[in-house]
C-alpha cells in the first residue's frame, strides 16, 4: 500500500515542481520587461548589421546573446531598486517584486550575474564592444535609476543615453571603432526616448505623482510636455533619415524610412496642437512601431 501511495504521489510532486519553475520563469520574464528588452536588442543588431562588412552567424548570435544578458540584467537591477515605488503605483503594484512573487535579494543576485555575464561576453567579442555595453548598463542603473530618476524629470535624457548604447555598441563592433554613423544612430534613440517615455508619463501622471517620481507633465505641465515630444520626434525622425542615407540604404528603403518618420512627426505635432488621451495613446504605440520598422529597414536595406 505504501508503495502505491508513493507511486501516486510522485507524478503530483513532479507537477508541483514544474508548475513552480514555470511560475518563477514567468516572473523573471516579466522582470526583464521582455518587449522593451527585445526592442533595445533589435537596435543593437541593426547597428551591427548596418555596415557592409561580413557578419558571420556566430558573431550575430554573440551580439544578440551578450546584449540580451546585459540589457536583461540592467532591467532586473532597476526593478530591484524601484520595488518600493512600484508598490505605490497601481500600474506596477503587481510586478513580481512588489507583489512578493520573487525575493528581492534573489532578483538582485540574478540581475548582477546576468548583467555581468552579458558584459563579459561582450568583452570577449571585442573590448570596445564590451566597453560600450558596460557604459549602457552603468548609465541605466547607476546614473538614471539610482541617482536621477527620483530627483529630476531630466533623468529621461540619461535614460535615453543608455538606450542608445546597444545600437552604438553594435555599430562599433562591426566598424571596429566609434564613428559618426554610430553616434548618429545612438542620438536617434536618445531623441526617440521622450516620444516613448513622455507619452507614457502623460497617461500615468497620477501614478508618478503618488510615488513622488518627478516627470515632465507633473513638473512642467502637459502642454509643455507635448511640445517637447513633438520637437524630439522631429529631430529623431530627421536624424534617422540622415543616418539611413549615410549608411547607404537603397532609395526604396530610404524613402520608406523617411515616410515612417513623417507619419510619426505628424502624430506628434497633432498631439501638441490637438491634445487628447486617445491621440497620446496612439503616439505611444506608434513610437515603438516606428523604431522597430526603422531598424528593420536598416537591417534589410544594408
Amino acid at each position: 500500500m505504501g508503495q502505491e501511495i508513493q507511486a501516486l504521489a510522485a507524478p503530483r510532486t513532479g507537477q508541483v515542481i514544474r508548475a513552480a519553475l514555470a511560475s518563477r520563469a514567468r516572473a523573471y520574464w516579466t522582470l526583464i520587461k521582455s518587449l522593451q528588452t527585445g526592442l533595445l536588442l533589435f537596435t543593437g543588431l541593426a547597428g551591427y548589421l548596418s555596415t557592409s562588412s561580413e557578419h558571420p552567424w556566430g558573431a550575430v548570435l554573440g551580439v544578440a546573446g551578450s546584449l540580451f544578458l546585459a540589457i536583461s540584467g540592467s532591467t532586473m537591477l532597476n526593478m530591484v531598486y524601484d520595488r518600493d515605488i512600484d508598490a505605490e503605483m497601481e500600474r506596477t503594484a503587481q510586478r513580481p517584486l512588489p507583489a512578493g512573487k520573487l525575493a528581492w535579494r534573489e532578483a538582485l543576485a540574478v540581475g548582477l550575474l546576468v548583467g555581468s555575464a552579458g558584459v563579459a561576453w561582450a568583452v570577449l567579442l571585442s573590448p570596445l564592444f564590451g566597453l560600450v555595453v558596460f557604459a549602457g548598463l552603468f548609465l541605466d542603473v547607476a546614473v538614471y535609476t539610482v541617482w536621477l530618476k527620483r530627483r529630476t524629470p531630466w533623468s529621461v535624457v540619461w535614460g535615453g543615453l543608455s538606450g542608445g548604447m546597444p545600437i552604438l555598441a553594435g555599430r562599433a563592433l562591426a566598424a571596429g571603432q566609434i564613428e559618426p554613423i554610430g553616434v548618429m544612430l545612438a542620438l536617434v534613440v536618445l531623441l526617440w526616448i521622450p516620444t516613448h517615455i513622455m507619452t507614457f508619463s502623460i497617461k500615468y501622471a497620477g501614478d508618478y505623482a503618488k510615488a513622488r517620481v518627478p516627470v515632465f507633465p507633473n513638473v512642467y505641465g502637459e502642454g509643455a510636455t507635448r511640445r517637447a515630444i513633438a520637437l524630439s520626434t522631429v529631430l529623431a525622425a530627421v536624424l534617422m533619415s540622415l543616418a539611413a542615407w549615410q549608411i547607404g540604404l537603397p532609395w526604396g528603403w530610404l524613402h520608406a524610412t523617411v515616410a515612417l518618420g513623417a507619419v510619426l512627426i505628424a502624430l506628434a505635432v497633432a498631439g501638441a496642437v490637438f491634445p487628447s488621451s486617445r491621440l497620446n495613446h496612439v503616439l505611444f504605440k506608434c513610437a515603438s512601431l516606428y523604431m522597430l520598422g526603422a531598424m528593420a529597414l536598416i537591417i534589410v536595406g544594408a
